[in-house]
């Protein structure tokens, strides 16, 4: 019987490895597969946690880092690349270096810098140096209020702080900014820049405690979208339908944040 190939999207995500399965590159590669498409991986650290707890972070030696990127662009470059957690300057400047080579397209940045429990993942002092080698590489940059406040300096209370952020961290480079909403106390509406207005994407609230890996999910669906060749727009707007139905159909697994449901719409 003669082979039947298919023709199928390839995309990668840098980030680290939760070995809970919830979030970092095993949410983003559940992810692509659930877009029905071809995900890549270059894993930058590797991280011991669950649900409840982070226990320790192992970041991958540069060079390692390296051969990896080198690995994928060589043979099978991406129609999108999502880049997650960074765990220090080393491979921040690695990455930095690695994206000015290779120059992919749609590249979505998750400045992920907290875990559900507080654990630091981007250390204080990493910031600047996270802003000043990074940001302008983004196509399209989602960080929740936390993750913004860090990076732009000053409190987000409401709405109009958040379009204050938004509009501060394109001044710095990132070309698109989605100010995820989830931590506020009014509403969980995210708000979106693209250097010139200002869009607002409405959500509603889900009452429980399962969304380990929801920040993950959403910016690698938002890449999975960019593959397709929807806009930034319909990206971000599919993708949060994604990332909805995946936390409305929630897994109760573990003793904390239990993971969301990356393949809900294979389940009864």
């Amino acid at each position: 019987m003669k082979a039947k190939t298919q023709n199928i999207i390839p995309v990668l995500s840098i980030a680290g490895s939760d070995c809970s399965g919830g979030a970092g590159i095993q949410a983003d590669l559940k992810t692509f597969s659930a877009h029905k498409l071809f995900g890549m991986s270059v894993i930058l650290s590797v991280v011991a946690e669950n649900t409840a707890r982070v226990i320790c972070v192992h970041n991958i030696p540069k060079n390692i880092v390296d051969e990896q990127i080198l690995a994928i662009f060589e043979d099978i470059p991406p129609k999108a690349t999502k880049i997650g957690m960074i765990g220090s300057t080393e491979l921040m400047q690695c990455v930095a270096l690695n994206l000015e080579k290779f120059k992919p397209e749609n590249v979505v940045i998750d400045p992920v810098m907290f875990a559900k429990n507080g654990f630091a993942l981007m250390p204080v002092e990493n910031c600047e140096f996270f802003k000043e080698k990074l940001l302008s590489f983004a196509d399209v940059l989602t960080p929740n209020i936390p993750e913004a406040e860090f990076l732009c300096g000053f409190k987000i209370k409401d709405e109009e702080d958040m379009i204050k952020a938004a509009k501060f961290l394109h001044q710095l480079g990132a070309k698109n900014i989605l100010i995820k909403g989830g931590h506020s106390e009014d509403n969980a509406d995210d708000i979106f820049y693209d250097g010139k207005q200002i869009h607002t994407f409405k959500s509603e609230r889900i009452a429980t405690k399962n969304t380990h890996g929801t920040g993950c999910t959403l910016s690698s669906a938002i890449a999975s979208n960019l593959a397709l060749g929807f806009d930034t727009k319909q990206s971000i707007q599919r993708a949060k339908d994604y990332v909805f139905n995946a936390i409305l159909y929630s897994l109760n697994l573990g003793k904390g944040c239990g993971p969301t449901n990356h393949f809900y719409q294979f389940f009864e």
